[in-house]
């Protein structure tokens, strides 16, 4: 006999109070785990179509680890360290662009720092940012406990992804037989619609964010911007909001183009100097972020991501704030599938709630029957 609604989700509700309470006591330690996880799910497709090329899947898991460390390797060796330098110089310099930004706006408007707190704000601003921007790369680097958690995600999350990768179809099959059975075509029907949604956010999104990170960092430094690799991978790593990662991207690489290239030319004429804006350089900096939300919006995400995912940008903000604050960085990781699972679990309620009798009301699905 089936058990009455009320107690099933008593029961539900159980299990969520228990998810929660894990993820609070366990973030820290379930971070390896939701990592290799999250790999697992986004190269399940590649191990599946090597499958149908005739490769068993623990020859395809092996090719696609092999691929994944070498590609980590080569960013080791060629990419972060420019990175991190990079965003090092940049955090130096920090000071000096803020007071090179307060001598413009003084130029441009005077009475703005007439007698006003504009002035201070500006001034304590880059400093502000290079005393904080120090102390964290510096515990960054030298904390031993840092460290140990960098060596034990570079251990473990390969380790867990591998094997999660290798057993991902029997563990879905497992998970399948322990659905209830009264239920099991509504939780498949459910559990389908959060497959289509992740990929759909996750995995396209995801090249999305890769594909814009390496077009900006590339563009910007061949342009010759300083701090471009910075620049770029910040704009590419958050353009997974919509609109938020070409307004702080593209802002930020304005603001260090204006600060580079305005008076940045002398021109000599006998004993006078006078400094010329490369406005070509600052063209060619807007129009590389004007090219890449072209390129996003009209070829990228259309293709790779498809039509709405169901994760309203203002849904995805809230949940990365709310997991965020409440789990720190394993909520920000979580933030994505739970808002999305959330998301479809609630449209399936809606629809229920409006084919049912509180919405249609009594006499409608009286003449419904008749």
């Amino acid at each position: 006999m089936a058990l009455p609604v009320q107690t099933q989700l008593k029961y539900w509700a159980i299990a969520a109070a228990i998810l929660v309470v894990v993820l609070w006591f366990l973030g820290n330690t379930l971070m390896p785990f939701i990592l290799g996880g999250a790999i697992a799910y986004c190269l399940d497709p590649i191990a599946d179509w090597l499958e149908r090329k005739g490769f068993s899947r623990i020859i395809a898991t092996s090719i696609i680890t092999l691929a994944a460390i070498l590609f980590f390797i080569i960013a080791v060796l060629a990419v972060i360290p420019t990175l991190v330098m990079q965003t090092s110089a940049l955090i130096e310099e920090a000071p000096n662009i803020i007071t090179n930004l307060r001598e413009r706006l003084e130029d441009w408007l005077p009475n703005l720092f007439d007698e006003s707190t504009m002035e201070q704000s500006l001034t304590s601003l880059g400093q502000i940012i290079q005393d904080r921007g120090g102390q964290f790369v510096n515990g960054l680097v030298s904390s031993v406990n840092s460290i140990i958690n960098v060596v034990v995600l570079l251990v473990i999350v390969p380790v867990v992804a591998f094997y999660l990768l290798m057993d991902w179809d029997n563990m879905i099959a497992r998970v399948d037989e322990l659905i209830p059975r009264d239920h099991v075509g509504t939780i498949r029907e459910l559990g389908n619609e959060i497959d289509r949604t992740l990929a759909s956010f996750i995995r396209g999104q995801g090249t999305v964010v890769g594909i814009l990170a390496i077009y900006y960092a590339g563009a910007l430094m061949i342009a010759g911007l300083n701090f471009g690799i910075v620049v770029g991978c910040i704009a590419g790593l958050i353009s997974f909001i919509p609109y938020v990662g070409a307004l702080i991207g593209g802002a930020l690489a304005i603001g260090l183009a204006v600060f580079q290239y305005w008076g940045a030319v002398e021109v000599v004429d006998g004993d006078t100097i006078t400094h010329v804006t490369n406005w070509t350089a600052i063209a060619i900096v807007i129009g590389i972020f004007m090219f890449g939300q072209v390129l996003e919006g009209n070829v990228l995400t259309p293709n790779l991501v498809g039509g709405s995912v169901g994760l309203h940008p203002v849904w995805l903000i809230f949940a990365l704030s709310v997991f965020g604050s409440l789990f720190g960085f394993v909520g920000m990781l979580v933030a994505v599938p739970l808002a999305a699972m959330i998301g479809v679990v609630t449209r399936f309620f809606i629809g229920q709630y409006k084919a049912g009798r509180l919405y249609q009301g009594l006499d409608h699905l009286n003449d419904e029957d008749t």
